[in-house]
Order: structure tokens, then C-alpha cells, then sequence
């Protein structure tokens, strides 16, 4: 996938096949039910931190916004600044990957981006 569309997507996930031994695995899964809660908290987060007059969702932010609401702790900041060495990652790959270490910390209830969030949306960005 060339680098320009690869840029406009947030989330880029290998899913490899399912072992055969794992659908006969009896320990049960999350249920939907409990994802699904997860999920509303986040996005009602969202809208506090946003308010009425700005984005609804972590996605729709803009550049300013992106600086002042997705702004990792300092192990975070050093993590992401390694990774657009490493991996060349450009401006709009830079945005996607705090926008979507926002909406990890959402979904984990923290008040703040830390490094394992930016860590856990690296990996999300830099799949083959």
C-alpha cells in the first residue's frame, strides 16, 4: 500500500487465521455487552472534553485541537518522536497516532495520553 493512502487510515491490523484449537478454547471472550459500555464511556468523555461547539469524536479533531487534547506525558513524547525517526512517519501519520492513543486512554478511563497508550496505537499504525 503506498505511503499517501496508508497515511489516511488510523487503524492498520494484521488478523491472521484462528487456530483450529482456539474456537474449542472454553475460557469466554469479553461479552459485547461490556465492550459495548466501554465504548459509550469513552464517547461520552469525548463530548465533555469537546463540548458543544467542537469535534464530537477524537477523529474529527483538527491540528490545534490534536496539540492540545492528544498531548502524551513525556515518556509518550519520546516514544513518538523515536518512531518518526524509525519509521519515517509523516505529519499526518504523527496526528493519527495521537488521535488514536487519545481514544485508548479514553477507552482505559485515563485522564491523560501516557506512553502505553502511544505504544498500543504504534503498533496499530506501524502493522504490515
Amino acid at each position: 500500500m503506498s505511503g499517501p493512502l496508508r497515511d489516511r487510515l488510523d487503524l492498520i491490523v494484521d488478523v491472521p487465521p484462528v487456530p483450529g484449537g482456539a474456537l474449542d478454547d472454553p475460557e469466554p471472550a469479553e461479552s459485547s455487552a461490556a465492550v459495548r459500555a466501554r465504548v459509550v464511556e469513552a464517547r461520552t468523555r469525548q463530548w465533555q472534553r469537546y463540548g458543544r461547539d467542537g469535534a464530537r469524536a477524537n477523529a474529527e479533531l483538527t491540528g490545534r485541537e490534536v496539540s492540545r487534547h492528544c498531548r502524551p506525558d513525556a515518556d509518550g513524547r519520546s516514544l513518538l518522536s523515536h518512531a518518526v525517526r524509525a519509521y519515517g512517519l509523516s505529519a499526518r501519520g504523527y496526528a493519527r497516532v495521537l488521535k488514536v492513543s487519545r481514544t485508548i486512554a479514553d477507552l482505559a478511563a485515563a485522564e491523560h495520553v501516557h506512553a502505553d497508550h502511544v505504544a498500543e496505537a504504534l503498533q496499530y499504525r506501524l502493522a504490515q
